[in-house]
């Protein structure tokens, strides 16, 4: 009787285990989901927009770019204009291995001030 209390045990352990590991999987996917849809920019977008445009029109057009990967995407580009507002994305449908291709977008006085694209590694 006490191998089998045993056995019962360590089964119901288990399954806690594996139920705690599957959820943690599923936020997970979630997160990376959420991180694509808030950085991820479709190339046409950039191309779309040209130096001068209002702030208000360019924004309406780009994702959030809110998240944690934020500051990665800033390192290795260009500097940023002075006195200016950027906001960071990746290139979506960007097929180099190892690399990325980085889309910036900068606002100065309600109007867009630059745009740059450069890799990063």
């Amino acid at each position: 009787m006490a191998q089998r209390k045993g056995c019962l045990i360590g089964c119901g352990v288990a399954l806690v285990l594996g139920l705690a590991l599957a959820a943690a999987a599923v936020l997970g996917i979630g997160k990376v989901r959420d991180i694509a849809d808030s950085t991820v920019l479709d190339p046409a977008v950039y191309e779309s927009v040209k130096t001068g445009d209002a702030e208000d029109v360019v924004r309406a057009k780009l994702p959030s770019g809110d998240s944690f990967v934020k500051s990665a995407l800033k390192e290795g580009g260009p500097a940023q204009p002075e006195g200016s507002t950027c906001a960071w994305y990746v290139a979506g449908g960007d097929t180099a291995l190892g690399e990325e291709t980085v889309l910036r977008f900068c606002f100065k006085d309600g109007r867009l001030a630059e745009k740059a694209a450069y890799r990063m590694r």
